[in-house]
């Protein structure tokens, strides 16, 4: 098989300190075949957008446990969109309440994980994402 792996960017937007679920994530994509760019603790919605961009990925996850998706995911969402990338899937992971999760899939998220998510439910909703054609 000649294609190309799936490209999962996996940030931590905003100045959430906590990046345990977002490593497990990460390890979780490894291991079920997709490459994985980590970009650590604390980024601005500029540099998530700008990583997409030079690591030419198909996926970005996002993991937010600091209450401010409202206004950090819609930030990545635009960014993304302005940078040509409006092809890439979008999935948010993290403390979310559920009445905050119609307003981010309005803005483009493909789907959001709480804590307990099994990472095999989170894999296998990236692959029907992202189809059969990474990078297309």
């Amino acid at each position: 098989m000649n294609a190309r792996k799936i490209r999962v960017l996996v940030a931590k937007p905003g100045l959430d300190g906590h990046d345990r679920g977002a490593k497990v994530v990460a390890r979780a994509l490894r291991d079920a075949g997709m490459e994985v760019i980590y970009t650590g603790l604390r980024q601005t919605p500029e540099m998530i957008a700008a990583a997409a961009l030079q690591e030419d990925v198909d996926v970005v996850g996002l993991s937010i446990l600091s209450g401010a998706h409202g206004s950090l995911i819609p930030r990545v969402m635009q960014l993304l969109k302005e940078q040509g990338l409006a092809r890439v899937k979008v999935f948010v992971g993290g403390i979310i309440p559920e009445a905050d999760i119609p307003a981010l899939t309005a803005a483009g998220v493909a789907a959001v994980f709480g804590p307990g998510t099994n990472t095999t439910d989170i894999a296998a909703a990236i692959r029907r994402a992202v189809g059969e054609t990474p990078g297309g």
